[in-house]
């Protein structure tokens, strides 16, 4: 689901914390050694998702916070700004040249550049919250 959150919104508010939680403590995000990435250059977006980005050939930046449930990316537009809430359930990374997030058909690549570099142990953090929330569902198959 993505939402205009350029102006704070209590309904928005509503919305992402039944769709990925609430956000983490201040100590939970101490002990997380922080729970955001630093902004990354979005390479390419899924057509779907192209009304979201800059018109002409401006970069877009995008970053991501982590929830309890999933997780937010903030996308910026001008002086516009769109949160993706991605519960953990829907997500799906690919490393490509950079990295490509998926879900609810829609995606989002990022750039391999230096501040992409520097998101490494993010991304990390992300996939083990992410196995975290998925072994809550673990079945055992006979």
């Amino acid at each position: 689901m993505i939402l205009n959150t350029t102006h704070s919104d209590k309904e928005h508010k509503s919305l992402i914390e039944d769709l990925v939680g609430r956000s983490f403590t201040l100590f939970e995000a101490i002990r997380l050694k922080g729970i955001g990435s630093k902004r990354m250059i979005i390479g390419e977006v899924s057509p779907n998702m192209k009304s979201y980005l800059n018109k002409i050939a401006d970069i877009n930046y995008a970053n991501i916070e982590l929830r309890k449930n999933g997780i937010l990316i903030f996308i910026n537009k001008g002086l516009q700004n769109f949160t993706w809430a991605i519960p953990y359930y829907q997500l799906v990374m690919y490393k490509t040249n950079g990295i490509s997030i998926h879900a609810q058909g829609k995606f989002i690549h990022f750039k391999n550049t230096k501040t992409f570099k520097e998101n490494k142990p993010f991304f990390q953090k992300m996939l083990d919250e992410k196995i975290k929330s998925d072994e809550q569902y673990n079945f055992q198959f006979a």
